[in-house]
């Protein structure tokens, strides 16, 4: 009777390892992975070994020192937004990783976001995408409630782009507006000034709940140059706003170190004495990370996707082997495994937490048809499309979640809703906008991981950017656009063409060739992840064998908010 009762849902994995296709994936990820490991390291040197000089001749740390000291010795760091303005400001000399640094680390066991100003980069001062990159670290700081440290070394506004750092929403402001509301709802915030923090700058360790300065810091709304200009006051730097006198006579400095040892030290002392918060509703269970670790080898999914996007066509694989290697015991219970099949929905665990994922599925499907034209024959269902029953599935499996109050993972490798006569008889709009609906009314944390496409309708279907996931992750794989670059190449080369014979101008095959690979050179570029992670629109791009251990970090982050808001759908397409 007990055998009986045996359920068994773990995923038998069919990948062929030693198939040549699945070898030169993999050989020609491993490549790629080495390109972006050398692009990353050179990000991460910030302004260069002169600068690094510099600041240690003022008795300071590097940012990276700084991290190294403040985490827990062994403990991982997963870092957000590293590829942030990644190709811009040339014409200032660039700016390695928008001269910020920002991600989840432990400190004194606590899990901490981390926002420490670079000072070998402009002085730390503020681009535009600084100042978006900090807001992102807020952002997720402030959705997920998890406490927020601030290492402080910075010039303050980079004044040449002032126009485009100061005034909007998601501009400078914006910083201390966010610290203010983290703190009303509790999400502890520290801030270690550990050199320059002027003008606009200096409220941000004030607005925060504990305050600690290294000596030699300046702390203060206009320098000493500023003030003899403006009121003719003349001031030493130390006098103004240095640590001393904001300990020992305007009061605004908690704890004064005498260097960036000290004060890190401090820092892990105070982290180590914040209140633990209440516990997240979400599903958990003991974990064991040997005993429930996955059946199959996260090394294997280097062998899945081509990396090259002229053969993204070529990629056609079982979303399921991707699965098995990221939930705990590579269990996954199905949900209308029959139904829909180009979208795979389903339950697991990661890490001990339960999840709902959703995911597109890459192999093609044979379906009968339900209405239409066609009702009651056999189609071929296109693997990375959603159809109508697909996206009537996956609606469903979202409010189901939230009803449950499951997390959700989605795992994107999309083209974008099906179309054509077919489709439209069949509501695939209708079923799409319900989707759409259920994705946007969702309560329970939803995380993005972008396999391979990304395309279209299908990007915000499957929670993209724009519908809040609390962590949105890449792979080098990842293609981020609205279409594909070969589709949008056809269509803007026709339609340049067009306007070039309207003009009396007649294209031979070599030039509507060359129109069409300059445009196609020119979408792909926009389509590569190191783009959308340079204006982050992706928090991380991943190594794909991590995968499994970033989700674990983001479900943890996301676990430390204990609210969940009424889930209420709203008006639903039926």
């Amino acid at each position: 009777m007990a055998e009986d009762l045996k359920l068994e849902s773990a995923l038998v994995s069919k990948l062929d390892v030693k198939a040549p296709r699945f070898g030169a994936n993999r050989a020609a990820l491993k490549v790629l992975m080495a390109a972006l490991r050398t692009e990353e390291d050179e990000i991460r040197l910030g302004g260069g070994a002169k600068a690094a000089e510099a600041q240690k001749a003022k008795g300071r740390l590097t940012v990276r020192e700084r991290l190294a000291l403040l985490l827990d010795e062994g403990s991982a760091f997963l870092e957000l937004g590293l590829w942030a303005a990644h190709g811009m400001y040339g014409e200032y000399g660039g700016a390695p990783a928008a001269g910020v640094v920002t991600g989840l680390g432990r400190v004194s066991g606590r899990l901490c976001m981390i926002v420490a100003n670079d000072a070998t980069v402009k002085a730390g001062a503020f681009f535009p995408m600084t100042a978006k990159k900090v807001l992102r670290a807020q952002t997720i700081a402030l959705e997920n409630r998890i406490p927020t440290l601030y290492l402080v070394d910075s010039a303050g506004v980079f004044l040449p782009l002032q126009e485009d750092v100061f005034p909007d929403t998601d501009d400078f402001g914006r910083v201390f507006r966010n610290n203010a509301v983290m703190s009303s709802l509790g999400v502890p915030q520290i801030t270690a000034i550990m050199g320059m923090c002027v003008a606009g700058g200096a409220y941000l360790p004030v607005m925060t709940d504990t305050v600690l300065m290294t000596e030699g810091s300046g702390l203060f709304l206009a320098g000493p140059s500023l003030v003899q200009a403006a009121i003719g006051q003349k001031t030493e730097a130390e006098e103004l706003g240095g640590a001393s006198m904001h300990a020992e006579i305007s009061g605004t400095v908690d704890f004064k170190e005498p260097n960036d040892h000290l004060c890190l030290a401090r820092l892990r002392s105070l982290v180590g004495k914040i209140g633990l918060p209440a516990k997240a509703p979400f599903s958990v269970v003991d974990y064991d990370s040997a005993k429930d670790a996955p059946k199959y080898a996260a090394e294997d999914l280097y062998g899945l996707i081509d990396p090259d996007p002229a053969k993204a066509a070529s990629n056609v694989y079982d979303m399921r082997e991707v699965i098995a290697r990221i939930v705990d015991r590579s269990e996954f219970d199905e949900y209308k495994a029959e139904f829909g099949r180009t979208v795979l929905c389903g339950y697991a665990r990661i890490g001990g937490r339960a999840v709902g994922i959703v995911a597109n599925q890459k192999m093609h499907q044979s379906q009968t048809v339900a209405v239409g034209p066609q009702a009651g024959e056999k189609r071929t269902e296109f693997g990375g499309v959603i159809y109508t029953e697909s996206a009537q599935k996956a609606a469903r499996f979202i409010m189901d979640c939230n009803q449950s109050l499951i997390p959700l993972i989605f795992l994107h490798d999309v083209n974008g809703f099906m179309v054509g006569k077919d489709a439209e008889w069949s509501g695939i709009i209708r079923a799409g906008a319900k989707m759409v609906s259920a994705v946007s009314t969702s309560v329970v944390p939803k995380i993005t991981v972008i396999v391979g496409g990304s395309f279209g309708a299908g990007h915000y279907a499957m929670c993209g950017k724009a519908y809040d996931p609390r962590f949105l992750f890449a792979w080098p794989t990842a293609r981020y656009a609205v279409m594909s670059g070969a589709s949008a190449a056809n269509t803007l080369a026709e339609v340049r063409a067009k306007q070039m014979e309207r003009g009396g101008k007649v294209l031979s095959d070599a030039e509507k060739k060359a129109l069409y690979d300059e445009i196609k050179s020119s979408y792909d570029a926009q389509a590569d992840p190191r783009y959308g992670a340079a204006r982050l629109w992706i928090d991380a791009i991943i190594d794909p064998e991590k995968t499994r251990e970033v989700l674990i970090t983001a479900l943890e982050a996301a676990s430390l908010n204990a609210e969940v808001p009424r889930f209420n759908p709203g008006v639903l397409q039926t």
